[in-house]
Order: structure tokens, then C-alpha cells, then sequence
């Protein structure tokens, strides 16, 4: 096991396969707010919300008083986010499921990986010590949020051009 904390500043020394733990502070989002951020990006916005993608972590997943679970990550709307939060800093995303070819590609471009978290709500939901919603809090449990997470299990899928889903 891996034991990482954020901001990750090493993520090329992760391969696919490895079991990881993440603790420190991640953002939440999907499919809603995932093309936002992506947006705020572009338009150098990210300052404004206190956003710093900087060694940043993104879990692909609402947050519900029942607590987080991933969602899949190769909805187009996520997918097509890897790239560009890849080129602005984001080093790791968690999600499920397998996510596409040209995303792969990005992720090594951008030194990122993408790993796979159980679907195990519970179990997570007892590692947040905080949470709190960072930006569009109109999207709801789908709005952008940041935890403060203790030891969220995870495997590598995606690293250095390799996928566990070729």
C-alpha cells in the first residue's frame, strides 16, 4: 500500500496496479460541475473561487448526507475534463470504471493518474473529518466540493499510457 498525501507532487511514481491510500484535502465533482471548473479554468476564474488545482486531487462523485461513492468516470463530461484539469494541475482522479484512450494519453502528457475506488459509501464516509462546498452550490450534492479525507482506498487503473482496461 501507497500512502499518499495532498497536494501530490509525485504522482509519476505511481504504476497500474498499485494499491494507493489518500489522506489531506480533495475536491468532489461530476458530471454537473465538472465542465464549470473546467470553464473557470480556461477563464484563469479558479483564483476567484479559491479553487488551487496545484498537486490536486478529483474524486468523481457527489456528496449526499449518505455519504460519497464513486461515479463513473467515462461519462463525457468527466472524460473530457481529465485533460484540461490534467494541464492545470490535477495529479490524481478517482472514479470507476475505464475512461477513454485519448484520456489515458493525457493523463501521462500531464504526468496524472487515474485510479479506482470501491463502491464502498460507508467505509468512506467514515474517513471525512470535513467537508464543505467550494464552488456552484446550485448544483446541490453535484456542486464542487473539498473534503478533508483520511485514508481513501484506491488502485492505480490509468498511469504512464497503460490502462488496467486494455
Amino acid at each position: 500500500m501507497i500512502h499518499l498525501l495532498t497536494p501530490i507532487s509525485d504522482a509519476h511514481l505511481l504504476y497500474v496496479g498499485d494499491m494507493v491510500s489518500v489522506s489531506g484535502y480533495i475536491y468532489c465533482g461530476r458530471d454537473a460541475v465538472l465542465p464549470k471548473i473546467v470553464k473557470a479554468c480556461e477563464e484563469r476564474q479558479l483564483d476567484k473561487l479559491g479553487i488551487n488545482l496545484e498537486g490536486s486531487v478529483i474524486f468523481h462523485t457527489a456528496v449526499s448526507p449518505a455519504g460519497v461513492g464513486p461515479t463513473s468516470s467515462n461519462k463525457p463530461e468527466i472524460d473530457s475534463s481529465i485533460a484540461p484539469l490534467s494541464k492545470a494541475g490535477v495529479k490524481m482522479y478517482m472514479g470507476k470504471g475505464a475512461i477513454s484512450n485519448n484520456t489515458v494519453k493525457a493523463l501521462d502528457l500531464y504526468n496524472a493518474v487515474y485510479a479506482v475506488i470501491p463502491p464502498v459509501t460507508a467505509l468512506l464516509k467514515s474517513r471525512i473529518s470535513m467537508q464543505r462546498i467550494v464552488a456552484f452550490a446550485e448544483e446541490g450534492m453535484e456542486a464542487f466540493h473539498l473534503l478533508k479525507v483520511n485514508s481513501f482506498p484506491a488502485i492505480i487503473a490509468a498511469a504512464h499510457g497503460k490502462s488496467i482496461y486494455e
